[in-house]
């Protein structure tokens, strides 16, 4: 193993979710070999502090002599020199149920490396090789039967396929960019465009995979041949894991790490046209599946070669968010896995939502990007108040200029290409600068005059004059007929608790916040299931008596209701091909 890092992987009881690593060092620094361990993970904008799930590291010598080692912070160590290779042992605590971490069980598990791996400071571009050894007393899943196999796209080096084994990768980077599945699961392969494809799904369930396998080709496909060269990558795993309640997505360079409703899945009697759900896990596949170019490979030149102790800031995550997904739903469309209705019910729901964050005039989406770290990420019941998505209101801006460009014949998507000629495929960072220029090469002065009113401005986007103008009918109502500006939902002990007051609302002025638990309107009883309806049955400028607990202490006020907001969005598109693609004027 001259000149190569070794990564041991396994588990002495899984049950305690634990996984136990021991990390060999061949050349070890002789002044002191620094190691650490990454604070956040690529696509996840937060510092996660993985080093808190670590035990108290331990080295040895080859010959099993304790090596010191010390703590420089939070997370990097140092190690005494030593003369000859340099073990270092340590356990990961692992039992996080998300895309992000790291989880572990009898039944199975799941890892990134940013969880499980310590670097060595140095040698962070030297090879590496990883033996990951079934771990100790696993058993059959819940609800499947069958062996432990391993899902990842690391290059095997001895492994059999789906086994374990010895695995490699070239540096640091790439190890930690391919997620890890271990223990039973479903197992599909398919090909799309000549690059081996499959799926892997974890948990109990009765979808209907064929169906998923189909849909899942040709979004694929569609993606590949929207960039006019071949995949970025030479195979492509989706990792999903189907839980009772769970939804989310991580983005790797051939992989993608999913998790689901169980119901969302298609069923044996999915109809023609996908269900909300499965149609929002699709859109999930999709969203991910576009990453591979961009982010992955057309990335923010901060982060090509980004800090993973700190964080890493950039106003360009509404470009790589934001028209990732505006491009999910199109690729939905596009591939024809569902017709022009479905995909105008989907951007209508995106606008609507957009609409309904109070959020959206007082922070800007430039702000809303560079401050993800400590905004969106660390959300709290005054978020919706205060921060706006980079993912929505950045989908409706790419909507906005794919409109524009469309006017001047141009779209959205030759910039696409364009960028990904220029910068992605060559994996060189991209600036503002650089999508500016060349949005302003085929807008002029239109396209800086849009830039800054929709990135520096809380100025609402004209998302509405240029959908009207491409022949789209836009409809503007109210949810309900009355408002009292509060998102609600069911209390443990019982009543209606406040989940987000807006400041400007009707419960706001009546001095009411958000946990408040209410209990009562006008001296009846209210709850979850028959709040909608009593609040329906006043008017706009009615008083109400209200009646709460905030925290253990009894509170009363009066609240005027007010009018609701025409903040849903309806809309209706016509088949015009010189302003849509021509998918888009196709009826599936």
């Amino acid at each position: 193993m001259l000149n190569t890092i070794h990564y041991g992987v396994s588990s002495a009881h899984p049950a305690s979710h634990y996984f136990d690593i021991c990390l060999t060092i061949a050349e070890p620094d002789a002044t002191g070999q620094v190691l650490w361990l990454p604070d956040w993970i690529p696509g996840s904008y937060m510092i996660r502090d993985f080093s808190r799930h670590l035990t108290p590291l331990k080295a040895f010598t080859r010959d099993g002599q304790s090596v010191s080692i010390a703590a420089i912070d939070k997370s990097s160590w140092r190690c005494a020199p030593v003369v000859g290779e340099l073990l270092v042992r340590y356990r990961v605590y692992a039992w996080d149920m998300s895309v992000r971490t790291a989880l572990l069980d009898q039944f199975g598990g799941f890892f990134n490396g940013t969880s499980l791996f310590l670097a060595v400071a140095g040698q962070e571009q030297r090879p590496v090789t990883i033996t990951i050894e079934q771990p100790q007393g696993a058993e059959v899943s819940l609800g499947n039967t069958g062996e432990w196999r391993v899902a990842t796209t690391l290059t095997r080096a001895g492994a059999e396929p789906l086994g374990f084994g010895d695995y490699c990768a070239a540096n640091y980077d790439e190890l930690i960019d391919h997620p890890v599945e271990l223990g039973v699961f479903d197992y599909e392969a398919f090909d799309v465009d000549g690059v081996p494809h499959a799926i892997a799904i974890t948990g109990a369930h009765r979808g209907n995979t064929p169906r998923l396998i189909n849909d899942l080709k040709r979004i694929c496909e569609t993606q590949i041949r929207f960039f006019e060269e071949p995949a970025p990558f030479s195979e492509y795993l989706f990792l999903l894991r189907v839980v009772g309640s769970g939804y989310g997505g991580l983005e790797h360079r051939s992989s993608t790490s999913l998790i689901c409703n169980r119901d969302d899945l298609p069923n044996v009697n999915e109809p023609n046209a996908p269900s909300a759900g499965y149609t929002q896990l699709l859109g999930l596949c999709s969203h991910e599946y576009f990453h591979s170019w961009n982010v992955k490979r057309l990335k923010p030149d901060v982060m090509v070669a980004p800090n993973l102790r700190q964080p890493v800031h950039t106003e360009l995550l509404w470009f790589f968010e934001g028209i990732t997904s505006y491009y999910d739903d199109q690729f939905l469309l596009r591939s024809g896995v569902i017709n022009v209705e479905a995909y105008a019910k989907l951007l209508s729901q995106n606008i609507t939502r957009h609409l309904q964050t109070p959020g959206r005039v007082v922070q800007t989406l430039a702000d809303s990007s560079f401050d993800a770290w400590t905004k969106y990420y660390q959300q709290n019941e005054n978020t919706p108040n205060v921060v706006v998505s980079y993912y929505v209101k950045g989908a409706v801006m790419a909507l906005c200029l794919d409109l524009m460009l469309r006017a001047q014949d141009h779209d959205l998507d030759n910039v696409m290409r364009d960028l990904w000629q220029r910068y992605g495929r060559e994996l060189k960072g991209v600036s503002n600068e650089n999508i500016a220029d060349i949005l302003i090469s085929k807008l002029g002065s239109a396209a800086e005059q849009f830039l800054q009113q929709a990135l520096h401005s809380t100025e609402e986007l004209p998302w509405q004059s240029l959908l009207e103008a491409a022949g789209a009918k836009v409809t503007l109502s109210a949810a309900n007929s009355v408002s009292l500006g509060v998102r609600t939902q069911a209390a443990d002990d019982g009543g209606v608790q406040l989940r987000v007051v807006d400041p400007s609302g009707a419960a706001a002025a009546a001095g009411l916040s958000a946990g408040d638990v209410i209990i009562a309107l006008d001296n009846l009883r209210v709850n979850a299931a028959n709040w909608d309806k009593r609040i329906a049955q006043y008017a706009a400028g009615d008083s109400i008596s209200v009646y709460a607990f905030r925290r253990d202490e009894w509170l009363s006020c009066r609240c005027v209701v007010a009018a609701a907001a025409h903040d849903t969005c309806s809309l209706v598109f016509t088949e015009d091909p010189s302003v849509w693609p021509a998918s888009l004027a196709s009826s599936n």
